[in-house]
């Protein structure tokens, strides 16, 4: 079934960034590479989501999440980034985020409240909403959040995996524990206030459980994991436990199911073989551990390897046609699409 839905996290900026040379059909025709173009996520009901602006290592052979051994593994960190190098890619990515609004005007809008987002949205159009994965372009000063704010900056996460000044990620690695190295530094929860301030989502994907319970401590904001899934059913570094979860219900925020299959599969493999029982498993204990208004999609399009039963973009409908085979009413498919998100949004921007 093609319902509208909302999306937690997707890497189609650093896809876009690498090709340089055709991004114009790269995001605006059906061009049948990686997970996201504009066609395809009108022909799937893509209605909005998380455009991750994400700055990989840039030295030859570090190491990336995007391909995953066989487990078990333990994947290196790669060293921490600072400022002076993350800033002008990331500044690229959000020009290719402004520069795809203005090629598509009449499809696509980067909004910077709840209430944009969904008049954007009553509208006809794809509502964005910009995420900064890993904080290396803010600097320690923080001066650079103002900057970012002012170009549609709404949504932040402190660290993706590698140290940064701010805190530390959990690593790559299957089985493991989210418990993994200190919490946030000083500058870490500095920047947690003033996104608090300012109205900026921290996301905390990727964070470690110290630094979990950090930001749990000192954000008055609800908890938000844009991309994560339960660790009780995959007990992956990066999936949140049963703990983490009743946390961040208690708080009145949001966990988006992530499509990368070896944060699905309960043995942590890569394998595009995947069906829908994972996500279902992974749905489930969701629920029961968050509530029905606290679960959304966080898909990693264009980060991951997704299940085949997924594949792009245009899978999407299939998985909902799967939770309804699986016993999930309309009203509750609604929520997990989008009226989840809209709402936490709505708690969160204002």
């Amino acid at each position: 079934m093609t319902i509208p839905f909302f999306d937690g996290h997707n890497d189609l900026l650093l896809r876009l960034s690498r090709r340089p040379e055709a991004r114009h059909a790269l995001w605006l025709e059906d061009s049948g590479e990686g997970h996201l173009d504009l066609a395809r996520m009108r022909a799937a009901g893509f209605a909005g989501g998380f455009f991750a602006i994400f700055v990989p290592t840039p030295a030859p052979g570090a190491p990336q999440a995007f391909a995953m051994p066989d487990p078990p593994y333990d994947k290196p960190l790669p060293p921490l980034m600072d400022h002076v190098a993350a800033q002008p890619p990331a500044l690229a990515m959000a020009g290719l985020l402004h520069w795809m609004e203005r090629s598509a005007p009449e499809d696509f809008r980067l909004c910077r409240s709840a209430s944009d987002l969904r008049a954007t949205m009553a509208a006809g159009k794809i509502a964005a909403l910009m995420h900064l994965e890993g904080a290396e372009a803010i600097g320690p000063d923080l001066d650079a959040l103002y900057l970012w704010h002012e170009m549609g900056l709404r949504s932040l996460g402190p660290v993706w995996s590698r140290p940064t000044i701010f805190g530390h990620g959990v690593p790559m690695a299957w089985p493991g524990s989210p418990d993994t190295g200190p919490g946030l530094t000083e500058k870490g929860r500095d920047l947690v206030r003033l996104c608090d301030e300012m109205g900026i989502v921290i996301d905390l994907s990727h964070l470690n459980e110290k630094g979990f319970d950090d930001v749990a401590r000192i954000s008055t904001a609800p908890l938000v994991a844009t991309h994560s899934n339960a660790h009780a059913i995959c007990p992956s570094t990066r999936n949140l436990t049963d703990r983490q979860l009743h946390v961040i219900r208690e708080r009145g925020g949001m966990v988006g199911l992530n499509f990368a299959t070896f944060f699905l599969n309960p043995d942590g493999r890569p394998a595009r073989d995947t069906g829908f029982d994972p996500m279902l498993r992974h749905l489930d204990h969701l629920l029961t551990h968050l509530g029905e208004d606290h679960v959304g999609l966080g898909s990693d399009f264009d980060g991951c390897t997704t299940p085949a039963v997924i594949g792009d973009v245009t899978g999407v409908p299939r998985l909902f046609d799967a939770m309804a085979a699986h016993g999930y009413d309309a009203p509750l498919i609604a929520k997990l699409a989008r009226d989840n998100w809209l709402a936490c949004l709505d708690r969160c921007l204002g």
